[in-house]
């Protein structure tokens, strides 16, 4: 599903170039669960980045379900966001003023998606997490936990191809932690590709596919 060969990614700093990427070859199969773990400054949240085509490499080769998209336009990638990506960040990033329910309908709202089909979509993916409840409810109102199943739901909703969570429990208890690790493990047994960027090696340890980034290159693969 994922292959990416050899991407490096350089940032110009005026008169500086900084490598935050040197050379990093990774493939991520269709139902896989990977997990990428590093240091701060290791490099793993701009492979994130480019994983998930919110940024293009400088140099390698990036092949999306067979599609070479490191040339991609903004256009394209935006595209390819919304149609295969489902993305759950760290911070939740719900809009304050809508509640869960349309938090999650946003998407499809975007897609065109008329509402008799969103309705039966949206609430078969909040009653998934267990928050068919408390769709009413704004993020408030809601539990740090209970928000990030909600982000969670809003990620499932235009059935992606590939989860991609950016540090999901980092700003959870231990119990809130565990309920969304809990859903993000039984989503993969039901067959979504899951793919985890975390600093966090309990939650890395989840994982079936673990790779170690620091300083910008591939140190450890394990496969479990």
């Amino acid at each position: 599903m994922i292959d990416i060969s050899n991407v490096t990614k350089t940032y110009i700093m005026g008169e500086m170039e900084l490598q935050v990427l040197k050379g990093i070859s990774l493939k991520v199969e269709e139902g896989d669960f990977t997990s990428i773990i590093g240091p701060s400054g290791s490099g793993k949240s701009t492979l994130m980045n480019i994983l998930g085509c919110l940024d293009l490499p400088t140099t390698g080769q990036y092949h999306l379900d067979g599609k070479e998209i490191s040339t991609y336009s903004e256009d394209a990638l935006a595209m390819i966001r919304n149609e295969k990506i489902g993305f759950v960040f760290q911070k939740f990033n719900l809009l304050p003023k809508l509640n869960a329910y349309e938090n999650v309908e946003l998407p499809l709202v975007y897609r065109g998606v008329k509402q008799k089909e969103r309705k039966g979509r949206v609430e078969e993916v909040l009653e998934s997490v267990g928050l068919f409840g408390r769709m009413d409810h704004r993020p408030s109102e809601l539990s740090g936990g209970q928000q990030q199943r909600v982000a969670i739901a809003r990620a499932l909703v235009g059935n992606p191809a590939v989860l991609l969570g950016d540090e999901p429990t980092g700003n959870l208890d231990s119990k809130s932690s565990e309920e969304v690790m809990s859903i993000i493990e039984k989503l993969n047994v039901d067959g979504k590709t899951i793919i985890l960027i975390t600093h966090d090696n309990e939650v890395a340890e989840r994982a079936k596919k673990q790779i170690t980034i620091r300083d910008g290159l591939i140190m450890d693969r394990k496969v479990i």
